[in-house]
C-alpha cells in the first residue's frame, strides 16, 4: 500500500473513479450547483457501498509529496483488528505493521512503481493487533486525471493468509513426498494411458538401479519394454496391459536388464487412476527392488535341494528324482541303480591335514564324480564323506532278477568301476598329494528293492558289506534280512569289547627265506566270539575306525606286544615283534611318545620292534607321515611299508622314508612261479627294495614253488601259510622248544 498522507476527510476525484451502479443523468452547463453536489454524494455513497462489500481492504492513497490517505475501508478492522479510523488517523501505521523481512522490497517495489506508473503488485506480512501475521496481497493501480497527470493510487489489499498456509502445508506436503519418492528403493513413476503408453514421471532412483536417467527414460516410451528380461517379456507385457484396462489396482513381478547388463528383480505395484468422466487415465506406480530378496529366496531353495559345499543335489533332491526313477521304470519296466559311495579313512585327512583340506578334497571328488559318471546320471552328496549315484532308465532282465551279465548290473558295474579309477590319482591339497580310496555299495531296483527308501538302505548295507571286505572295495546287495541287526549287534559288542580289552594277539612267523628259520613274527588281533571260534580283523576293524575306536584298541596291542615279549625272553626266545599301526594312530600326535613308554616299561629293546604301516597310509599326508616316521626311527624302532604294491606311492617320495622293511603284498606273490607278469612284478620290487636300502619281504607265500621263486630272485624274508598260519603265542613258545627258529625242512 503506498505510503499514507494526513489524516481527514476523503476527497475523491469522482471524475476519476469507476463507480458501478444505475446510470447517472449527463452533468450540462445548465446543472446548477446544488444538483452537481447531489450528484457528487450519490457517487461516494455508491463507491463506499461497493467497497465495503467487497472481501478485502480497499484503499485511496493521493499522489503528492505526503502520498494522502484519501480512503481506506473499515475491513482492517475485520482482517487486521484495527479499525478504519486508527488506520486513518495514523500515517505510519502501515509502515510500522510491515515484517521487518518485508520491509525493505516492499519500499523498492513502491518507488519502483511512482516512478514508472506501473501497477503496485507485491504480497508482504502485517502484525494484526493481536500479534499473528497476516498475509497480504497489495495490488494497486495508478488513476490519472483527464490531462494525463497521475492523481490516485487505487488499491485492495487482499487477505491471503490460508492460501499462503495451504501453500506452506502443499509444499512441506511435496517436500516430504519428495524424500519418500527419493529415498525409498523403489522406483515411482506415472504413465499416461494413451496410444504411445507415455511416462508422465519417473523418479531418480531409475538411475541407480538401472543406469538410465529419468528423461531418458520419459523420453522413450519404448525404453521399459527394450530393458524386460526376454524370459519375462510376454507375460509382464500382457499381465501391464490387463490391469491397465481392468481400472483395478494390480502387482506382478519381472526382470529388468540395466545399461550395464545388471539384472534387477522388481515388485511393480500399480493403481489405475480415473479422470472426472470416469475413464482409466494414469498408472501410478512402484518398482520395488527385490533382487536382494530374490536372490536369497533363489539361495534358500537351492540350498534346500543342493549341498552347500560341493554344489551337488542334496539327499532330499536325490529321494525325490529316485522316486520318480522309480515310477518311470514301472511304467517302462525298467531298471534303476543306487550306487553308494564312501571315501575310505576320510577322517585321516582332517585330522592331518585340518578341515578346509577335508573340504577341499569333497569338492574335488565331487568333480570328479562328474567326470565319471554318464551324463543321464545323478550323483548327489549324502553327508559327509559319503556320496551317492542315480542310474535311470536302465535294461533289465525279463522277469526283474538281478544277474550277474545282465545290463543294469554291467552298468552299474561299470560305473562303480569308474568312480575307484576316478580316485587313482592323487589329489592335491595345499601342495601336498593325498591319495584316496573309497567303498561302493551297489543296489537295484527291482531286484532289490520296490521302494526308494529300501533302495537307499540296501545300497548303504552293501557300501559296508564293501569296507568289511576291505578298503576300495564294491559289494552288490545281497538279501541277508538279518544283516542291519546283526552290525547293530556287533556295535554294541564292539564297544563293550573295548571296555573289556577282550581281544587275543595271533602271531605269524616272519622267515629268513634261505635258512627257513623264524627270525621275528607279525601281531595280529582277533576278536573272541562269544559263540565259540574267532571274529576275522576284516569283521571288525573298520567298524571300529568307523566308531572311533581303533585308537584304544591299537594301544592295547603295543601293551600286549611289549609283555609278551617279556615272556619270550623269560624263556630264551629273541625275536623281532611287528605289528601293524592304523592310519588313525599314525596322527596320534604323541604316537613316538606313547609306544616307547611301553616298550621301556617292560625292558623291550626298540631294535627288536617293527612298526608297520600300509603302503596307502603313508601316502595320505606323504609330508606328515615322514616327519613321524623319522620321529619313530629316531627313537630306535624298526620300520616296515606292508602291503607294498597296493597304494600309489612315487619313488621319490619312498625314497625319503627311513623304512628298513618293505612287504610285497600278498596278491603279487600268489603264482609268482607261474605267471611271467607277476613273477615280473615281484622281481622288480624285490630289486627295488634292494637299491632303497630296504629289506624285501614277501607276504602270503603258500607253496614251495612261490618260496623258491622269490628266495631265487633274491627276496630275503617272507610269511605266509606254507610256513605257518597266525597262531596264539603258546604255540609259537612250543615250537621254539621242539626245533628251535626252524619252520620247515628245506631238504624236504
Amino acid at each position: 500500500m503506498p505510503e499514507p498522507g494526513a489524516a481527514g476527510d476523503p476527497q475523491i476525484d469522482i471524475v476519476s473513479l469507476p463507480i458501478g451502479g444505475p446510470a447517472l443523468e449527463p452533468v450540462s452547463a445548465e446543472t446548477s450547483p446544488q444538483e452537481l453536489t447531489d450528484l457528487v454524494a450519490t457517487l461516494q455513497q455508491r463507491y463506499r457501498a461497493l467497497a465495503e462489500r467487497l472481501p478485502a481492504i480497499v484503499y485511496v492513497d493521493e499522489i503528492n509529496d505526503i502520498s494522502s490517505n484519501l480512503y481506506t475501508s473499515p475491513q482492517t478492522l475485520e482482517v487486521l483488528g484495527i479499525t478504519q479510523h486508527e488506520w486513518m488517523s495514523d500515517p505510519d501505521l502501515w509502515l510500522n505493521m510491515l515484517h521487518d523481512d518485508d520491509r525493505p522490497r516492499v519500499i523498492v517495489e513502491h518507488e519502483r512503481s511512482n516512478a514508472t506508473g506501473e501497477d503496485f503488485a507485491i504480497e508482504y506480512r502485517l502484525r494484526a493487533r493481536d500479534g499473528h501475521w497476516v498475509w497480504i496481497r497489495d495490488h494497486a493501480v495508478q488513476i490519472r486525471d483527464t490531462t494525463g497527470r497521475a492523481k490516485y493510487w487505487q488499491g485492495v489489499m487482499l487477505d491471503v493468509t490460508d492460501l499462503k498456509e495451504a501453500q506452506r502445508q502443499l509444499a512441506e506436503t511435496q517436500k516430504k513426498y519428495k524424500a519418500i519418492v527419493e529415498d525409498i528403493p523403489a522406483i515411482v513413476y506415472i504413465d499416461e494411458i494413451d496410444d504411445a503408453m507415455t511416462t508422465s514421471f519417473v523418479s531418480p532412483q531409475i538411475e541407480e538401479l538401472l543406469g538410465v536417467t529419468p528423461r531418458e527414460y520419459t523420453d522413450d516410451p519404448e525404453l521399459w519394454f527394450r530393458m524386460l528380461h526376454p524370459d519375462d517379456r510376454d507375460e509382464t507385457l500382457a499381465r501391464y496391459v490387463a490391469g491397465r484396462d481392468s481400472g483395478e489396482s494390480f502387482e506382478f513381478e519381472y526382470r529388468l536388464i540395466g545399461r550395464e547388463g545388471q539384472i534387477v528383480w522388481f515388485r511393480d505395484s500399480a493403481v489405475v487412476i480415473r479422470d472426472e468422466n470416469g475413464a482409466p487415465a494414469q498408472v501410478q506406480g512402484v518398482m520395488l527392488d527385490m533382487t536382494e530378496r530374490k536372490e536369497a529366496e533363489d539361495k534358500a531353495a537351492f540350498l534346500a535341494y543342493h549341498d552347500k559345499l560341493t554344489g551337488l543335489p542334496n539327499r532330499v533332491m536325490f529321494e525325490e528324482l529316485l522316486e520318480l526313477a522309480i515310477a518311470r521304470a514301472r511304467r517302462h519296466e525298467a531298471a534303476v541303480a543306487v550306487v553308494t559311495t564312501d571315501l575310505d579313512d576320510f577322517k585321516l585327512v582332517n585330522d592331518s591335514l585340518g578341515h578346509e583340506a577335508g573340504d577341499e578334497l569333497l569338492r574335488q571328488l565331487a568333480d570328479r564324480l562328474r567326470e565319471a559318471t554318464r551324463e543321464t546320471d545323478l550323483v548327489a552328496r549324502q553327508g559327509g564323506d559319503e556320496f551317492l549315484l542315480l542310474l535311470s532308465d536302465l535294461d533289465r532282465t525279463p522277469d526283474g532278477v538281478a544277474e550277474i551279465g545282465d545290463s543294469a548290473t554291467i552298468v552299474a558295474e561299470s560305473v562303480a568301476a569308474r568312480v575307484q579309477q576316478a580316485l587313482d590319482d592323487p589329489f592335491l591339497l595345499d601342495g601336498t598329494e593325498v591319495y584316496v580310496s573309497a567303498s561302493v555299495g551297489v543296489s537295484l531296483f527291482p531286484a532289490d528293492a520296490q521302494d526308494a527308501g529300501t533302495l537307499l538302505k540296501h545300497a548303504d548295507q552293501a557300501m559296508h558289506q564293501s569296507k568289511r571286505i576291505g578298503p576300495g572295495g564294491m559289494s552288490f546287495h545281497t538279501e541277508d534280512e538279518g544283516d542291519a541287526m546283526t552290525r547293530l549287534s556287533l556295535t554294541t559288542r564292539l564297544r563293550k569289547a573295548v571296555e573289556q580289552q577282550d581281544w587275543e594277539l595271533h602271531y605269524q612267523p616272519i622267515v629268513d627265506l634261505d635258512r627257513a628259520e623264524m627270525v621275528g613274527v607279525e601281531a595280529l588281533i582277533r576278536w573272541p566270539d562269544p559263540n565259540g571260534g574267532l571274529i576275522p580283523p576284516g569283521e571288525f576293524i573298520p567298524l571300529a575306525e568307523e566308531m572311533g575306536l581303533i585308537e584304544a584298541i591299537g594301544d592295547w596291542v603295543v601293551e600286549e606286544v611289549a609283555r609278551q615279549d617279556t615272556i619270550w625272553r623269560d624263556h630264551d626266545l629273541r625275536l623281532e615283534l611287528g605289528f601293524n599301526l592304523s592310519p588313525r594312530q599314525m596322527w596320534q600326535p604323541d604316537l613316538a611318545e606313547k609306544i616307547m613308554n611301553r616298550l621301556e616299561a617292560t625292558g623291550v629293546e626298540p631294535g627288536n620292534v617293527v612298526v608297520e604301516i600300509t603302503e596307502s597310509t603313508a601316502m595320505i599326508d606323504p609330508d606328515r607321515t615322514q616327519r613321524i616316521l623319522n620321529e619313530l626311527h629316531d627313537r630306535g624302532l624298526r620300520l616296515a611299508i606292508d602291503d607294498f604294491g597296493t597304494g600309489y606311492s612315487s619313488l621319490s617320495r619312498l625314497k625319503h622314508l627311513p623304512v628298513d622293511i618293505l612287504k610285497i603284498d600278498r596278491a603279487f606273490v600268489r603264482d609268482v612261479d607261474k605267471d611271467r607278469n607277476a613273477g615280473s612284478m615281484v622281481s622288480a620290487m624285490i630289486a627295488l627294495a634292494g637299491s632303497l636300502g630296504m629289506t624285501p619281504l614277501a607276504e602270503g607265500i603258500e607253496t614251495e614253488e612261490e618260496w623258491k621263486f622269490l628266495l631265487d630272485h633274491g627276496c630275503l624274508l617272507g610269511q605266509g601259510f606254507y610256513f605257518s598260519k597266525p597262531v596264539p603265542a603258546e604255540d609259537i613258545t612250543a615250537r621254539h622248544r621242539r626245533q628251535g627258529m626252524r619252520v620247515v625242512d628245506a631238504t624236504a
